[in-house]
């Protein structure tokens, strides 16, 4: 198949949204149509559709950013409005605030999360505000920093938290990453500033009290529970996508330097839905050999280590670390042969 335009992109990212914004305004049956889109539908059609678009030629994209500040922006008004649904009088039955609730965190972490990642490597400065800011509000801000500073760094390597080991399962890497990636993107800011201006830690710190506190605001108890469950949700989807797309596989060492980052060093998917709705996340190869070039241009090859399924099952089947151990053992192995 072409390659991915930008409005193909636009509408397999913003489709899921629109629906979710129906089900907080009229609920009823729009609750489960979108419950239905996100969780199965999208499935279903990388099943039916399981072929890879062609790479760009045209490393230009001039509407490309448009995209993804439509998308933060929709993010960002997209939260509220979901917490006072779920959390709030809206008249929704306990099974519809549950649909909602999950509904709007996987599109927050499936869609919103690669919007937010694509702002924070693009050059222009309002943009990596308004990629920080998604991450802030969904409690989840030092990621705009660890990741561009320790994960693109350190990948497939100990000294990245988010790169998982081979034979980890994803619940122990869940608490070890969150953690280790906090820690590591602090030292990392103030080694950069050598004590010179403000670590953005204290404005992710300040942005998260005040979104729990605008929870407040809308639903009070029960709207900072349902932000912060949002927030959590939306993190353990980050870690379950980086779990998924650096599993085992290594960068080896020589003479006390580690190797460039290459192709061998990511999982991709080229399943052709998941990668138009996720802004090409599944190509993450050619994301860390070229941080710096837009979605649409990111391309593929055979010669990248590739997953058994598309990506947003493989976040599903690593929840069940017995069978994803056991399913990509040999898959780690051959990756370790490939770059021997």
């Amino acid at each position: 198949m072409k390659a991915l335009s930008v409005p193909m992109f636009a509408l397999a990212a913003a489709s899921p949204l629109v629906l979710l914004a129906l089900a907080c305004l009229w609920g009823g049956v729009w609750v489960w149509l979108a419950f239905a889109y996100i969780a199965a539908a999208i499935v279903v059609l990388d099943v039916v559709l399981p072929m890879a678009a062609e790479n760009a030629e045209d490393e230009e994209f001039p509407t490309a950013d448009l995209v993804l500040v439509m998308l933060a922006l929709g993010a960002l008004l997209a939260l509220p409005l979901v917490v006072w649904t779920v959390a709030g009088p809206s008249g929704l039955g306990l099974a519809a605030r549950v649909a909602l609730f999950l509904t709007a965190g996987l599109w927050f972490g499936q869609v919103a999360h690669p919007a937010a990642h694509e702002l924070i490597h693009c050059s222009g400065r309002g943009l990596v505000w308004l990629g920080m800011a998604v991450y802030t509000v969904l409690i989840f801000g030092h990621h705009a920093s660890a990741h561009k500073l320790v994960h693109h760094r350190f990948v497939a390597s100990g000294a990245d938290p988010n790169s998982a080991r081979a034979g980890e399962g994803f619940y122990r890497f869940l608490g070890r990453a969150w953690v280790g990636s906090l820690r590591a993107g602090w030292r990392a800011e103030r080694a950069l500033r050598k004590g010179r201006g403000m670590n953005p830690y204290w404005a992710y710190v300040l942005g998260a009290v005040a979104a729990l506190a605008l929870g407040y605001g809308l639903a009070g108890g029960p709207g900072v529970l349902v932000w912060a469950g949002l927030g959590f949700h939306f993190g353990a989807q980050v870690l379950v996508s980086d779990y998924v797309q650096h599993y085992g596989l290594v960068r080896r060492t020589t003479s006390g330097k580690m190797d460039p980052v290459a192709a061998g060093h990511s999982w991709n998917a080229p399943h052709l839905f998941s990668s138009a709705m996720m802004l090409n996340a599944p190509r993450h190869s050619d994301h860390h050999a070229h941080p710096a070039r837009p979605y649409p241009a990111l391309r593929l090859d055979e010669t990248m280590p590739m997953l058994p399924w598309p990506l947003p099952i493989a976040c599903l089947v690593a929840l069940w670390p017995p069978y994803w151990r056991r399913r990509m053992r040999s898959l780690v192995e051959r990756a370790a042969l490939a770059k021997a």
